[in-house]
């Protein structure tokens, strides 16, 4: 038996349904999900056609893609000199995508790339039960339903159906955090690492496991130092941080400096300036005729924090909270490029809960409305988007 503080909500399997039930359950959620996705794609696939481009290519054949199928085709070793100066290097990109499109490769006969665009599908149909499971145990199925169709219909929802590796990584994620919230430890740890082994940011789902088991450990015993940890619990705790730790170490190795992977970053112009750079290009904006874009970022900015302050006031689990802040902040105050950051807040569905719970209070069409038009602004924006010349 689980015991939790009041304050600390928690998800106890799926409230003892069997698969099949969890499932039929999470249902609905799903078939609105795979409607908005549809919606994206047949107005991605309609713009290509009408300017005489191939959408498959913009899916699965520019930016970041490319880079995966190169590790999948030569393996890690490859660099690129930018017009700069820099020495871009594959090493940037995490090994369990490529791995994956490897292996699905070989099974299907699907080229690396195609083999890309069919493990995110399935992983972001994965991603959207977890999000619904999560959602519906904690504040009931309306809101699970909406917390997917949110994330389905993000303003740059397109890259959950593109060969990158973000839908991988939010279905293993949300998975980690399911299972820590329930106390299966061993699982989250796992999860959690197989995360560490798809992005950088994996190391947040570490964070929030090993959180969740601070909380879980005070909470279950009277004395201020908590329960003893179990067996279980300490695997999954070591676990967790193996497979980012893992692969980081080993750029290391293969650079020659235990700070080789910082290394490769600051060469693609990614690192932590605690949002400097950020703060300086929304400064340059306010001040210049792109006033009105400089203070839509300004508002936007606001908006995520005070949504965040909702994940907490609306006692989301701490596991959701560690988790969700440390992939806002990374993203925010990351140096890179800014037309990434939209892109790398696709994994903050925790965010979208409270919008998700607004929406679920609301009688009528009027929610579904709001919902819809949501999702045609992002299958008109998606395409716009890859038709354009920087990557997202």
């Amino acid at each position: 038996m689980v015991i939790v503080r009041p304050e600390e909500p928690t998800v106890s399997g799926v409230r003892g349904h069997s698969g099949v039930r969890a499932l039929r359950a999470a249902a609905p959620a799903l078939l609105a999900y795979s409607a908005i996705r549809f919606l994206c794609l047949a107005v991605l696939f309609l713009w290509s056609w009408a300017t005489g481009r191939d959408a498959t290519d913009l899916l699965a054949r520019r930016w970041d893609s490319l880079w995966y199928v190169r590790v999948v085709e030569e393996g890690y070793g490859f660099t690129l000199q930018a017009p700069d100066g820099r020495v871009l290097s594959d090493m940037a990109f995490f090994p369990l995508l490529p791995w994956l499109e490897s292996l699905v490769s070989a099974v299907t006969s699907l080229s690396p790339a195609n083999s890309g665009l069919l493990i995110s599908a399935v992983a972001s149909l994965v991603a959207a039960f977890g999000i619904f499971t999560v959602t519906e145990q904690l504040y009931g199925p309306r809101s699970g339903l909406f917390a997917v169709v949110l994330w389905a219909a993000l303003p740059v929802g397109i890259v959950q159906s593109m060969a990158y590796s973000e839908s991988l990584f939010v279905a293993l994620a949300v998975w980690s955090l399911r299972w820590s919230v329930n106390g299966d430890w061993m699982r989250a740890g796992v999860f959690a690492s197989l995360a560490g082994l798809t992005r950088p940011v994996g190391l947040a789902v570490t964070a929030a496991v090993w959180a969740a088991a601070i909380v879980h450990m005070r909470a279950t015993s009277g004395s201020p130092a908590g329960a003893r940890p179990t067996g279980r619990m300490i695997a999954g705790l070591l676990v967790a941080p193996l497979g980012a730790v893992g692969y980081i170490l080993w750029v290391g190795h293969r650079v020659g400096s235990p700070w080789g992977y910082l290394d490769v970053q600051a060469e693609w112009g990614n690192g932590f300036d605690g949002g400097l750079a950020f703060s300086k290009f929304i400064a340059g904006l306010l001040f210049s005729s792109a006033f009105l874009a400089g203070l839509a970022l300004l508002v936007g900015v606001f908006a995520i924090g005070w949504l965040y302050r909702r994940t907490i006031t609306e006692k989301q689990p701490v596991a959701l909270t560690v988790y969700c802040g440390v992939v806002v902040v990374l993203a925010v105050c990351a140096s890179g490029y800014f037309g990434s950051k939209p892109r790398l807040l696709i994994p903050a569905f925790p965010l979208l809960i409270p919008v998700a719970n607004m929406l679920s209070r609301t009688r009528g069409k009027q929610a579904w409305v709001i919902v819809g038009t949501a999702a045609l602004a992002a299958a008109v924006y998606g395409a716009f988007w890859l038709h354009g010349s920087g990557p997202p």
